[in-house]
């Protein structure tokens, strides 16, 4: 089979692997989709995991094998799959620090060499201990839906560690795919969400998806998109006095209950801190590479009872809830989806998704056969 394989930093080839041989308490599936995610790149461009590996995981796909020991699956079914699965017993798994258990740190899905998940391959294996993690697409939906089950999954954990009630009100810095989906999935609990990103587009998007005000973080509008926000200003002390203005309007001067940092950056952090009232919280999310300099308010922490959390990975006990989100299309992640890219293209599909464009969002790679077919919801093989 096909499979783009890291040799190094940077370092992806087409290459012709064996397809994975699976054992009887085991699914070989063929992939259909695969999304790109941060972490993956994160990988290949640092190269913080040693090679050869086949990356991708947020994989969707039709199972072709089914192991004489497996239960309630069947060649045929489409599937999401999940390669990250807790153990539920140890220490972290009784505190529903999930992503800390052992067993979940170790990938269940590969196709070939050390697991790495292993979606950008034709064929996956899909271990027994994340069975459990394996979600049915229903014959309305599509792959490509089946593909952003992980993410989305990252997406309500995280909006599960927040302290909100109805009506609060929570900014989400940054408008990319991760933020639209928490703005989406904030806005269906009924929370007022103040959006901001550097880019028009992605705030008519965000307002789209839910967003109450929108701003743009170039130049600290009024919360209305008026015409002066198409010329983005510097930022600094001026810019920080602009948006405390607006959140104090927006708010009737209590400042905001939460902020989400859906961006890798430092400083929205500490204008965030700023911005919350006291007792509230202000949660990272894209904060995944480590360093050892910054520079925060720890007052704000100890004095004014301002929470500094953290999110990462899936709570796989998520996944039934987060398929009722994407398949009912509440969240309707299809609209997120802006580039489709084959097997062979998966470099420039990574370069895309590290370097976004202001036409790029979610950029997913695809089969052969799923591109063919128009991604309609037929028997493909």
């Amino acid at each position: 089979m096909r499979a783009v394989v890291y040799r190094g930093i940077n370092d992806l080839r087409v290459e012709t692997v064996p397809v994975p041989r699976t054992g009887r308490a085991e699914l070989l599936v063929r992939v259909a989709a695969c999304g790109v995610c941060p972490t993956d790149i994160k990988k290949i461009q640092y190269g913080t995991v040693a090679p050869p590996r086949i990356f991708g995981h947020e994989t969707a796909g039709t199972i072709v094998r089914v192991g004489s020991a497996v239960r309630g699956w069947k060649t045929g079914d489409r599937v999401a799959l999940h390669h990250h699965v807790p153990c539920l017993e140890c220490h972290a798994c009784r505190h529903r620090a999930f992503a800390q258990c052992a067993q979940y740190k170790r990938t269940g899905i590969t196709a070939g060499f050390e697991p790495a998940g292993g979606g950008y391959a034709e064929y996956v294996r899909v271990m027994p201990f994340v069975l459990p993690g394996v979600v049915k697409i229903p014959s309305r939906n599509t792959f490509l839906e089946g593909a952003m089950l992980e993410p989305v999954n990252t997406v309500l954990k995280a909006v599960k560690r927040l302290n909100l009630l109805r009506g609060d009100a929570v900014l989400v810095a940054g408008q990319g795919p991760i933020g639209l989906m928490f703005t989406r999935v904030l806005a269906l609990r009924g929370i007022r969400v103040l959006a901001s990103d550097l880019l028009d587009s992605r705030l008519e998007l965000a307002r789209q998806f839910g967003a109450k005000w929108i701003m743009n973080a170039g130049s600290a509008g009024s919360g209305k998109a008026p015409e002066d926000w198409r010329t983005p200003r510097p930022r600094g002390t001026d810019f920080a006095c602009r948006t405390a203005e607006l959140v104090k309007r927006l708010t009737g001067g209590r400042g905001l209950d939460a902020a989400v940092i859906a961006v890798p950056s430092d400083e929205v952090v500490r204008e965030a801190q700023q911005l919350v009232r006291g007792g509230g919280q202000v949660l990272l999310f894209s904060h995944t590479r480590r360093s050892t300099e910054t520079s925060l308010d720890l007052a704000t922490i100890c004095v004014d009872e301002k929470d500094l959390i953290g999110s990462y990975s899936a709570d796989f006990l998520l996944q039934r809830e987060v398929a009722r989100l994407v398949f009912s299309r509440k969240l309707d992640v299809r609209r997120l989806i802006t580039h489709q890219f084959s097997l062979e293209e998966t470099a420039a599909a990574i370069a895309l998704a590290s370097g976004p464009t202001v036409e790029s969002l979610k950029i997913v790679v695809v089969s052969d056969y799923l591109r063919l077919s128009t991604n309609r919801n037929r028997e493909l093989f």
